[in-house]
C-alpha cells in the first residue's frame, strides 16, 4: 500500500501572490494529515518565491507524520536543513527562472559534491533523497553518493501529448523503478501527477510514496482541501 505525501508549496504560492498571511501552508499541512496524508513536503527555494523560512520552522514544530524538505544542494540550504532537522531532505535542481522544477538532478556529473552533502546531512540524522529522472545511471549515482531514497521524476510522463508518448515514458519509469529496487533504494515518485494519470502507477508496487501538490490544491478550489487530500489518499493507498 503506497503513501501520499502532500506538497504545500502551492498553498504558499497563493498567499505570496497577495503578500498577506493566508492561505497558510502550515494550517494546510495539518488538514492534510487529518485527511490521511502520511507526509508533508515543502520546497524552500533560494528566492523564497513561496515557502518562507518561518513556514519551515512552524512545519517542523507541527508536522506529526514526516516532514520532507526539498532544497538545492547549496550551502545556505544545507545549514538551514541541519538546523531545522526535517525527517527527510530531497535534493532537487533549482533554476531561478523556472516556474517549477523542470527535471531531475544530475547526480552522475557531480558525485563528489553530492557525496559530501549527503554525508553532512546524514551526520545530522537526516535521511536523504535524490530527485532524479528515470535514468538508471542517475539512480546508480544516487546510491553511490549514499542516498537512502530516489524520487523518480514523473513530470515528462505527466506532460505527454499522446498515449504513445505516455506509454514510452511510463516504460522508462518502470525500468528505473526496477533498477532502484535492485540497488535496495527506497522509491518515491512525483511531479505533475493528478487524479487521472496517477492511476496507472498501481502497476508499480515498488513505489512507496507519491509526492503530489499542485493537483490537490487545484481540486481543493472545487471540493475543499481535506476532501481533495482524502480523494488522493484513497487512490494511492490501493496501489
Amino acid at each position: 500500500m503506497a503513501r501520499l505525501a502532500v506538497n504545500v508549496d502551492h498553498v504558499a504560492t497563493v498567499r505570496q501572490a497577495r503578500g498577506i498571511d493566508e492561505p497558510d501552508p502550515v494550517l494546510a499541512a495539518g488538514m492534510a494529515e487529518l485527511a490521511g496524508a502520511e507526509g508533508i513536503i515543502c520546497h524552500l527555494r533560494e528566492d523564497r518565491r513561496h515557502i518562507q523560512d518561518r513556514d519551515l520552522e512552524l512545519l517542523r514544530q507541527t508536522v506529526k507524520t514526516k516532514l520532507n524538505l526539498e532544497m538545492a544542494a547549496v550551502e545556505e540550504m544545507i545549514g538551514i536543513a541541519i538546523k531545522a532537522k526535517p525527517d527527510l531532505v530531497t535534493l532537487v535542481p533549482e533554476k531561478r527562472e523556472e516556474l517549477t522544477t523542470e527535471g531531475g538532478l544530475d547526480v552522475l556529473g557531480h558525485k563528489a559534491r553530492y557525496s559530501d552533502v549527503v554525508r553532512r546531512l546524514k551526520d545530522a540524522g537526516i535521511l536523504v533523497s535524490f530527485f532524479v529522472d528515470p535514468d538508471p545511471a542517475q539512480i546508480e549515482a544516487a546510491k553511490e553518493c549514499g542516498g537512502d531514497i530516489v524520487e523518480i521524476h514523473t513530470g515528462h510522463y505527466s506532460e505527454a501529448k499522446s498515449e504513445e508518448e505516455a506509454d514510452k515514458l511510463f516504460s522508462l519509469i518502470g525500468a528505473a523503478v526496477n533498477v532502484a529496487e535492485k540497488m535496495e533504494l527506497r522509491i518515491s515518485a512525483g511531479h505533475g501527477l493528478n487524479y487521472v494519470n496517477v492511476k496507472r502507477f498501481g502497476e508499480l508496487h515498488q513505489i512507496e510514496e507519491y509526492s503530489i501538490g499542485h493537483s490537490i490544491v487545484a481540486r481543493a478550489i472545487y471540493v475543499g482541501f481535506e476532501q481533495a487530500v482524502r480523494e488522493m489518499v484513497e487512490l494511492v493507498k490501493n496501489f
